[in-house]
Parts: structure tokens; sequence; C-alpha cells
């Protein structure tokens, strides 16, 4: 996919769609973002904030419109749908949020048919799927944010722990984008050593409680941010604009996407968040990690927790 007149919109214009929009307009990914949202002076109201800070970043067109001005996107951010309120589940949205996407999807497909389709809306996992089953797209162009974000936060807090750079720290959120998602502990590693080797050796620090704590931190993020400030937004957006980073430059990224299996881990038909190869086509390959038996059982059961909920909901 080229860098030129690259051509971004954003379905959704809440507190992640407009916040997306900031950090794609810093990041001058894009030449275009069109931004749409049911409610259309806020979607306006969006732009034209925006729109007055394009003097201060590279020359981009940030517009407003319908359905219709999304036409010929490169790739299609879905953040549209009912957010998750204090004491909600992201799995607890999902009647709300099936029934808005039988009316998005068919509208970008109708005018993108080409665009890689980036879904961001909770469950992610789910809609992911439901996406990829409205669409009729092939499933390497349908990604959902997956645990891209997870995985950011867990790496955050093993950085603020063993007092080094986030970006040291290599390891993965995995699974479903909430309540069963999974810490890779066996993948975990800093300077060549896993994680107990590193607290062995090098922290001295950590108690019996430590993995326990980081995991539940991750796990319960969201939901603390939810009730302290009603939303989560900014850190998503980063987590967004490196996914689309990824497909626009062609990085060959190793992501946490959500992404369709087939037979990965001996699981059919359900999208995940597994480290997956992002380029330019989307999701060329699922890399198929050796997890310990633990975390391959607990990979299994977020899987059958999301069949259940697709099951309930008919889909």
């Amino acid at each position: 996919m080229k860098n030129t007149n690259v051509k971004i919109s954003i379905i959704g214009a809440g507190f992640v769609g407009s916040t997306t929009a900031f950090a794609l307009m810093m990041s001058g990914l894009a030449s275009n973002i069109v931004i749409v949202d049911i409610n259309k002076n806020k979607a306006e109201g969006e732009a034209m904030d925006l729109s007055h800070g394009v003097p201060f970043v590279s020359p981009i067109d940030i517009t407003a419109g319908d359905y219709c001005d999304t036409k010929d996107s490169d790739i299609v951010i879905i953040t549209a749908g009912i957010g998750q309120k204090p004491g909600e589940s992201r799995l607890d949205v999902i009647d709300k949020n099936l029934a808005v996407f039988k009316t998005i999807v068919p509208e970008i497909v109708k005018y993108s048919p080409n665009s890689i389709l980036l879904v961001v809306s909770n469950p992610v996992d789910i809609l992911s799927y439901i996406t990829y089953k409205l669409s009729g797209f092939p499933k390497e162009r349908v990604i959902g944010s997956g645990t891209v974000l997870d995985t950011a936060r867990f790496r955050y807090l093993l950085s603020e722990h063993f007092d080094i750079d986030a970006r040291n720290i290599h390891t993965y959120i995995l699974g479903e984008h909430g309540d069963s998602e999974i810490a890779a502990w066996s993948l975990t590693n800093i300077a060549g050593m896993n994680a107990d080797e590193y607290c062995d050796t090098i922290c001295k620090e950590c108690d019996g409680n430590i993995k326990l704590d980081i995991y539940n931190n991750v796990k319960n993020a969201a939901y603390n941010i939810i009730e302290k400030k009603g939303a989560t937004y900014y850190a998503v957006a980063l987590a967004i604009k490196k996914i689309v980073e990824a497909i626009l430059r062609n990085e060959k990224s190793i992501l946490t996407v959500s992404t369709y299996l087939e037979g990965q881990y001996g699981i059919n038909d359900l999208y995940l968040g597994l480290p997956s190869v992002v380029g330019d086509t989307g999701v060329s390959k699922i890399v198929d990690v050796p997890l310990n038996n633990e975390e391959l059982e607990s990979l299994k059961a977020s899987a059958k927790t999301l069949r259940e909920v697709l099951n309930k909901a008919n889909i």
C-alpha cells in the first residue's frame, strides 16, 4: 500500500474515534481522514477542531461526512458502538452492538470494497468476527485491535516493576481482549532472560504474588479507568496508530491483533488476539508461538467463552 494519498475513514466520533483521528493526524500517515458518526454535528465539530491544527502538522485533509464520503478508503477504522459503562464487561455490550454493525458494515463494503477493516469497538473479538461475516472480505483484511493495548499495558507494568524501558520487554497478552485474556509469562523476555531468570539474577525483588498482581492490573485496567474517568481512549488510539503504521508501511510487525483462526492451537472459526504478522495486505500469517500447557489450556478456555457468546447471539 502506498504512503502517498492515503485515505483513512473512522466510523464513530466518540472518545476513541476522535482521539484516533488526532493520533493519526499527528503521525503524518494519512493525507485524508474522514470521520462518520450518526451524530453529524459531533463528527463535524471534531473535524473542525482537528482541522484548525493542520498548520502545525504535515498536510492533511480532515472532513466529516456520510458513508459515501468514505469511498475508496485504504483503511476503515470502526470505533462506533455502545461502550462499556461502569460495572459492565466488554461482553455485556454484544447485543447492543450487533445491530449497530449490521447497519455499518454493508455501507463500508459498498464504498470501499478493497479496504482493510480495523475493528476497535468492544467486544472486539466478537465484533471482528461479525464484521468478517458481514463484509465477505478475506480474513486477512478484517483485523481487530485485539490485545495490542493489553500487551502494551503488560509491558508498561513490567517496566515499572523492573525499572527498565518498556521497549526492552518482549511479551504478549493473548486470547480475548477481556476477562479471559492470558499473560504469556513463558514467552516474556528481558535481555535474553525469561521473567523468572531476570527476577532471580537482576531484580531480586519479586515476591510470590508479583505475577498475579501484574496480570490482574492488566486485566482490570480498563475497568479502573472507566470507573475514574468514564472511558479509555488515549492509549488505545496509540495502539490503533501502531497497527495502521504497520499496514501502511508494510512493516510486517508482529502484533497481537485479533485475527481469524483456522486450526491454530486447535481453535477454528473464531477471532482471537494472537501474535500476527501485519503488513500492507493485512494479516499475512499468525505466528504459532509455543505456549506451556497452562497457557494453552487458558487460551482454549478463552476461545470457548467467546464461542458460547457467539452461539448465544446466534451468529
